[in-house]
């Protein structure tokens, strides 16, 4: 594993991070302090990421996307981290790798229509009663002739509100295992608009403002079988097949921030003085800097490890766990240091830390809680010796 960049890979974090900090920057205090990301500014923005090249940039290049490797995606989603989640996500967007398990026809309804920036997809697997135990939700669709006909609700489902279509997972049957019965789980293109389906407003969240969530309601929503993403009952099956680097991608984007966090503290180290010096020369302030910037490397490096490992065919579930796991938590433990050296002044929103410690919170929680990483990681060692 060769662990410099290379030339282009240099350029797209350079071209990445400069439209950062010039496109997405300048909008993050409006979007925190309203909760709201408008419309016009999603498509100024939008524009602009396209003229840059930066738009849909995690699709191959054989549907119009940049044709990016694992590694070099991740970098380009490390950049793009360092910005307010909603700003990045929504004006730069970048498809669910899902769509991609759609026949041509699913392509040209769903996925092309993303890629140019027309529609937004959202994916819906999350109910009130089944968050990691996927198995358990109750949201189910039956089968009617060539029809099905879905009941049930989501919640917690990322900017539905702007979505064209949701991409949704229902129990659609049962089968018994020697562990007992286990759901039978199907995958759904349903678009917005279809009768019995409804998208109302979701929760207040302090993380990600002006990143949206919604609840889906499904009463008698009548679906063709041309609908269905992949096989019937086979839908877990397409979401460990088109889903997995999203914890890479979660851990990446938690680097970016952890080191926007970083770089604020050793400036303010270096330049803010008390009793006399710079209070960077002191040891209760240096040695946190030290073990920031350690913890910082090892997530980084356990995340590049993950992206070369799933390049070559040869990732497990343990280490994309490990990636996300780290990274979730040495994000929180950089925001939270960051703040206490800055002191009163880090929790004031004229700097971006107390933003990046409340945003901190959610990413130990979703792609998969902390605890769930941990089962993960545990399992695969465990397996080997029969436990």
């Amino acid at each position: 594993m060769h662990f410099g960049l290379t030339e282009e890979q240099q350029m797209i974090v350079d071209t990445t991070r400069a439209f950062v900090e010039n496109e997405l920057y300048p909008h993050e205090m409006t979007v925190e302090r309203t909760g709201h990301l408008p419309m016009e500014l999603i498509k100024e923005i939008q524009s602009k990421a396209m003229a840059a090249g930066l738009y849909a940039a995690n699709m191959p290049e054989e549907v119009g996307g940049a044709g990016l490797d694992t590694l070099t995606w991740l970098l380009y989603e490390k950049e793009l981290g360092r910005a307010n989640y909603a700003l990045h996500w929504t004006c730069v967007a970048r498809p669910s790798n899902i769509l991609l398990a759609g026949n041509e026809e699913q392509r040209q309804q769903y996925l092309y229509p993303c890629i140019r920036g027309e529609t937004w997809d959202c994916l819906a697997m999350t109910e009130p009663g089944a968050g990691s135990d996927l198995r358990g939700m109750k949201a189910s669709a039956r089968q009617d002739g060539d029809d099905w006909i879905l009941n049930g609700t989501k919640h917690f489902i990322s900017h539905a509100d702007i979505a064209g279509f949701a991409i949704v997972f229902m129990a659609t049957g049962e089968e018994q295992t020697p562990r007992g019965p286990k759901k039978k789980i199907t995958a759904f293109f349903v678009d917005k608009g279809t009768k019995g389906f409804n998208v109302r407003e979701g929760y207040r969240n302090v993380s990600h403002r002006g990143y949206t969530n919604a609840v889906l309601e499904f009463d008698d929503c009548r679906l063709n079988k041309r609908q269905i993403l992949g096989e019937v009952h086979k839908g877990f099956e397409v979401a460990n097949s088109w889903l997995g680097a999203t914890r890479l991608q979660v851990a990446s984007t938690c680097l970016g921030r952890a080191e926007r966090a970083l770089g604020h503290a050793i400036s303010y180290a270096a330049e803010r003085e008390q009793f006399g010096q710079k209070i960077g020369k002191f040891q209760g302030i240096s040695f946190k800097l030290a073990d920031m910037a350690m913890e910082l490397k090892a997530a980084e490096l356990l995340t590049r490890e993950a992206a070369w490992k799933y390049d070559q065919g040869s990732v497990t579930e343990a280490d994309m766990s490990m990636a996300k796991l780290k990274a979730t938590e040495v994000l929180a433990h950089i925001a939270d240091e960051a703040i206490q050296i800055h002191g009163g002044m880090g929790l004031m929103d004229e700097l971006p830390l107390e933003r990046i410690w409340r945003d901190a919170r959610v990413e130990r929680i979703w792609e998969g809680t902390s605890e769930i990483q941990r089962h993960i990681i545990s399992r695969e060692l465990l397996r080997p010796h029969g436990a």
